[in-house]
């Protein structure tokens, strides 16, 4: 989750969904993604480095996130701007807080790094996941 739920979360998101695919974990992982504050449209940048990767992101939608909806997950990764008080999500909930650059208005290799990035960080949490 982030802010406009625009950028990086959809990203991670579209990640989450191929990587819960790939491992065959459609039936175990539900993938929860949203904004506090969500945008309009994903950002174009980000469609277009999502689309190198063969993902399309042209058709998502930012959406809110709610306390609800967060305090039913196990995992939750903000971006490092989030506006949410973690102390709200309950300790149930494993908050990760990857600080991440916003793509948004950046350059498009800056956009890309930002992208191997989110990533390796949803590779390496399904891994955990999986341990």
């Amino acid at each position: 989750m982030c802010v406009q739920n625009a950028g990086r979360s959809q990203m991670a998101t579209a990640f989450a969904e191929r990587e819960r695919e790939r491992r065959g974990l459609e039936g175990e992982v539900e993938i929860l993604t949203g904004g506090t504050l969500p945008a309009d449209h994903v950002h174009e940048e980000v469609i277009e480095a999502m689309a190198e990767l063969d993902i399309d992101l042209s058709d998502r939608t930012p959406r809110e996130i709610t306390i609800g909806e967060l305090q039913s997950c196990d995992y939750v990764a903000t971006m490092g701007c989030s506006t949410l008080d973690v102390g709200e999500v309950g300790e149930s909930v494993e908050v990760r807080d990857w600080a991440l650059d916003d793509p948004d208005g950046a350059d498009p290799e800056r956009v890309r790094e930002i992208r191997e990035t989110v990533q390796a960080r949803v590779v390496a949490l399904f891994d955990e996941i999986e341990a």
